[in-house]
């Protein structure tokens, strides 16, 4: 989810019902700190708590001044990553790959521990299943991680091998729920409400995360919350609805990224948001031409308002027994927690 967990998307999912979103990832290296790129993604401005900051490094004493450093910047909660399977992270030593040597991640776990207790912060931990299908060693880590004084556990039903490829399976999860006594997160293919209360009774879990589900969904969050405590689905949302969030999104986009670059980078949300729309690829095609927000934010408004003359409501993505419908499109997802049934939002990995 790096270059989309951003704060106007944080903050969006928040107000659609994420009980808890992570930040994108932030590296470890000081001489990066600085960086436009990593102030950015530091950047939680307005945004409401809990503040949770996702750090990535190879490097225990790095990693420690890593989290002191965004805890002095606001962070509530320090989450470390050892889940993301990228390769250029991965070829590092980073993310995913520290399952590979486990004395290395406890001593990271334990620095970044440390760091938090000083200052009454708490760590938790993003992993997969393990390196690959061979190598599966969610289950120990957790429970050293646990020993070591992390806060909650979150584990995407992959290996890293699998990168984002075949299912996620949940036997691990539920394996890694059933020997830890802290909060366990279910991450993976979580992309309905009937597929989250299956994982959540499948695994045990005391939450589940959504990635890349929430893409131009971000209302899936709310989707899943009612689901869960009432029984029922819930009905798509209103086309203005959806426009009303889009701008928003837009407006606050537009001011983190500046004209350029938040024009251009805003393309692939608004694609989310429009893929399985009618004329939306079409769309999306016009729109990657148009190099300023104000003619970007009147595109989108004409089509949206166009739309609206057809149909008062989104399309739906399942039907009521949870089953997706032809021609509808959803992301498998990958990302954060939520609070007791509350679902959330978190960075991927």
């Amino acid at each position: 989810m790096a270059g989309v967990t951003d704060r106007p998307f944080r903050q969006l999912c928040k107000r659609l019902g994420a009980g808890y979103a992570v930040s994108e990832m932030v590296t470890s290296r000081r001489d990066l700190w600085d960086s436009l790129k990593t102030s950015r993604r530091a950047n939680h401005e307005g945004e409401p708590g809990p503040i949770a900051v996702q750090i990535a490094g190879t490097d225990a004493a790095m990693m420690a001044d890593a989290a002191r450093y965004n805890i002095e910047r606001g962070a509530q909660i320090i989450d470390i990553n050892m889940g993301c399977p990228a390769k250029k992270v991965c070829n590092k030593w980073a993310g995913s790959a520290l399952m590979q040597d486990e004395a290395l991640a406890l001593k990271i776990i334990e620095a970044v521990v440390q760091a938090g207790v000083a200052r009454n912060v708490p760590v938790t931990l993003k992993m997969r299943t393990g390196w690959c299908q061979s190598e599966k060693n969610a289950l120990s880590i957790a429970l050293a991680a646990q020993s070591a004084g992390v806060a909650m556990v979150t584990v995407h039903g992959r290996t890293r091998e699998q990168g984002y490829r075949g299912q996620a399976e949940y036997e691990t999860i539920a394996a890694v729920k059933a020997a830890l006594h802290i909060p366990v997160v279910a991450n993976g293919d979580i992309d309905s409400p009937h597929q989250a209360r299956r994982v959540l009774i499948q695994t045990g879990a005391d939450a589940v995360m959504i990635g890349r589900a929430a893409q131009g969904r971000p209302w899936i969050f709310r989707e899943i919350s009612h689901f869960l405590e009432t029984g029922t689905v819930l009905a798509p949302p209103l086309v203005q609805e959806v426009r009303r969030w889009l701008l928003t999104h837009l407006q606050d986009h537009y001011n983190l990224y500046g004209e350029y670059i938040g024009v251009r980078s805003a393309r692939k949300h608004i694609a989310w948001y429009l893929r399985a729309l009618p004329g939306g690829e079409d769309f999306r095609r016009r729109l990657n031409l148009l190099n300023d927000s104000v003619a970007q934010v009147q595109a989108v408004v004409d089509y949206l308002d166009q739309l609206n003359q057809s149909m008062d409501r989104m399309p739906a993505v399942y039907d009521v027994s949870g089953r997706h419908l032809p021609g509808a499109a959803c992301n498998d997802n990958e990302s954060e927690p939520m609070k007791s049934s509350k679902p959330s939002l978190h960075h991927e990995q």
